[in-house]
């Protein structure tokens, strides 16, 4: 049985051979769920005679997608594809980039092509390979983060043979549509916030209205349902298993420790994993939830991990404990619960985590909006399944008021523009204080908020004629922090330009005693844990990229010291390195190797070998075993040949075998070290013992 696709995939495959043939490019973008990766697969099935190297964001996305293939076509030629991830392609020289000689190219997940280092990798493999036939796929061609970029432009040149989004895929039925309940959490420190505002508007009749406002969403937060009771109403399906999204590591550790709490009603003992490692093929409890059939309530508690390429089966919804999310990512994660072919109505809970996220909903009924409107206008208006999914609001009254609240409490910009003229005229500049009030209207906030808004940071639009005319009153678009921050990225940049690379160590201090390595090591951290929006923008990301930035310098620097181990295997045929070994680059490569060992045997706190860095090992010739465990077992082997010869191991001392081993020496030395072990500096393990007692050896 060959590979079987859906309707919609159908189309987009004819789309992709149409296009490969006149262009020799094809993209396609299909969200999450809907199975585009065996379009892929077709192509190759199709083409089994030509080489295909498919490039991925992991390894383990790559066999998520070939075990499921292979269940459905067990026959597929699975050998015509070279896989390789993207990380991987880019330690590649340029020899080994002509050894690859590829017919087509698939790029997964295409839009992370966009990285700096991934994305050089990928240029230089296009440029060697300018006529090859190319194939992307992927939920998003934007990536929004990074100044929106729009990667199927960047790598196609606009040429999309299909492209749809999660609104419209729900529309025309592919994906089910959910059962979407919002509700709201932890929002007593937002109405502190609001009652500060409140006591600040003195001006234009604000307050008392004001204040009738946020009194009546005060009432109407109280008298909302908790979270147990949610939970308990709408998660009906007691040994169901949910995905539960948590911002950042301390997050989801404090949202665990309110399952008693929320979820006790259902079940007394649910059982509860948790996965936030860069590599899920790693991961223990990832590998059990999936297969946990038990009828239990099954809870996977989940930080930066599952948002694409991979599915898992029976997923009964999700659950966002989350700030605001990157468009691409808020989709992402609801798509884990959305599985083409699938009819059941999968539920998606939606707990906003601060009084602002109120009027975050409504994306994907926007989406699937404008899919319905679009379908009609071209006649497609049979084919629409589904016009609306279920929304329960659990805070619809408090959404109101809020939005009331936020109206009387915020001014026109004209207002605000003409209290920062006043103050500029007052005071000849524009640094107002962030807590400055000026006549009800909270100036300094404002200011600030422009900042945010020219630079990316918030949702808004300054127009050029606005800019102007808060440039003509002294605006400083830059404050204090970002002054700080463009003098610690000069830093960063002089580090670049002198070493050729980013990878600062965590104790480096520069000359006039900047900690340099710890202000990078804070901002993988920062990246790491979503905080992209205050810190760490789509500007200062991309800034940062361009001089060399790894945001997992662990994987780089273990690729480049792969390469160093890879280049002394070349050398002398084994990986046989002496400890206190360093590279002409002065690289200590013993070190690295012994450390690779005492990982391997779980004596490291380093971070696990992966099995595909094992395999990569083996394969250039790594001895698991320590230089002196190998110089033991091989002169055992001269012992136990020395045995099986003349039946005995009583060896004379100045016995030398036939390959030129002084045997009866190392015989004297291990009876030495059994009797006086603390004086000998032989290493007799109990193991070793036993070994030579098979021999029949004289303690003596």
């Amino acid at each position: 049985m060959g590979v079987e696709l859906y309707p919609h995939n159908k189309k987009a495959y004819r789309a992709v051979r149409r296009l490969l043939e006149e262009k020799g490019r094809a993209a396609v973008i299909h969200p999450t769920g809907t199975g585009k990766s065996f379009i892929a697969f077709k192509l190759v099935e199709d083409n089994a005679s030509a080489r295909f190297l498919w490039l991925s964001p992991s390894e383990y996305i790559y066999r998520t997608q070939t075990e499921s293939l292979l269940r459905g076509a067990p026959a597929f030629p699975i050998s015509a594809i070279r896989f390789m991830t993207y990380a991987r392609l880019m330690m590649l020289g340029e020899e080994e980039i002509i050894e690859l000689s590829p017919d087509y190219i698939i790029l997964d997940e295409f839009h992370r092509c966009g990285a700096e280092m991934w994305g050089q990798g990928v240029e230089r493999l296009l440029r060697a390979y300018p006529r090859v036939k190319l194939l992307g796929l992927s939920a998003t061609s934007v990536r929004y983060l990074d100044n929106q970029r729009d990667m199927a432009e960047e790598l196609f040149g606009g040429d999309v043979a299909s492209e749809m989004d999660l609104g419209e895929a729900i529309v025309r039925g592919i994906l089910p549509a959910p059962k979407y309940v919002t509700t709201v959490f932890k929002y007593q420190q937002d109405l502190d916030y609001w009652q500060q505002r409140v006591n600040s508007a003195r001006a234009f009749g604000i307050r008392d209205e004001a204040q009738k406002l946020l009194d009546a969403l005060r009432r109407a937060l109280e008298q909302a349902d908790g979270l147990d009771v949610i939970f308990q109403h709408h998660i009906t399906n007691k040994p169901g298993k949910y995905i539960v999204f948590c911002a950042n590591v301390e997050h989801m550790r404090e949202m665990r420790s309110h399952v008693p709490e929320w979820f006790g009603a259902i079940d007394r003992e649910p059982h509860c994993y948790e996965v936030y490692s860069d590599d899920p093929s790693t991961n223990k409890e990832f590998a059990a939830f999936k297969v946990d059939e038990s009828e239990h309530l099954k809870l996977l508690f989940c930080v930066d991990m599952l948002n694409e390429g991979i599915h898992v089966s029976g997923i009964s919804g999700v659950i966002l404990f989350r700030p605001t999310v990157s468009p691409t990512i808020y989709k992402q994660q609801i798509g884990r619960a959305l599985t083409a072919g699938d009819a059941a109505t999968p539920l998606i809970l939606d707990v906003v985590n601060n009084v602002e996220n109120l009027l975050s909903i409504g994306a994907l009924q926007e989406e699937m909006a404008t899919a319905i409107q679009r379908m009609y206008l071209t006649g497609e208006g049979a084919e629409i399944v589904t016009e609306r999914f279920e929304v329960i609001e659990q805070v619809r009254d408090c959404r109101r008021l809020f939005a009331e609240l936020e109206r009387a409490l915020t001014g026109t910009w004209e207002q605000y523009y003409q209290a920062a003229s006043a103050f500029y005229a007052q005071n000849g500049h524009l640094r107002v204080p962030k807590k400055y009030v000026s006549n009800g209207l909270c100036l300094g906030s404002w200011i600030t908020t422009q900042r945010l808004v020219r630079s990316g940071r918030q949702a808004g639009r300054l127009t050029e004629e606005q800019i102007a005319r808060l440039d003509s009153i002294g605006m400083v678009w830059e404050n204090r922090l970002e002054t700080a921050w463009e003098r610690h990225f000069k830093q960063a940049e002089a580090y670049y330009q002198e070493h050729g690379d980013l990878l600062v160590p965590v104790k480096y201090v520069t000359a006039d005693g900047f900690k340099l390595g710890k202000w990078i090591s804070n901002l993988r951290d920062q990246y790491a844990n979503g905080e992209k929006r205050t810190v760490l923008t789509e500007e200062r990301v991309q800034r940062l990229n361009a001089i060399g930035m790894q945001w997992d310098a662990h994987s780089v620097r273990w690729e480049q010291n792969y390469l160093e181990a890879l280049r002394y295997y070349k050398e002398h045929g084994d990986l046989n390195v002496p400890v206190g070994y360093k590279t002409d680059t002065g690289f200590c490569l013993g070190a690295w190797v012994r450390n690779l060992r005492q990982a391997r045997q779980g004596k490291s706190r380093n971070r696990p070998l992966t099995d595909e860095q094992i395999s990569r090992l083996d394969a250039i010739g790594m001895q698991w075993d320590s230089r002196f465990d190998s110089q033991w077992a091989q002169a055992y082997r001269e012992a136990e040949a020395y045995y099986l010869q003349h039946g005995t191991l009583d060896v004379p001392v100045a016995y030398v075998s036939p390959s030129g081993f002084a045997l009866g020496k190392w015989i004297s030395r291990q009876q030495y070290a059994k009797k006086s072990p603390e004086k000998s500096s032989s290493v007799l393990t109990p193991e070793r013992v036993e070994l030579l007692n098979q021999l029949g050896i004289n303690w003596l």
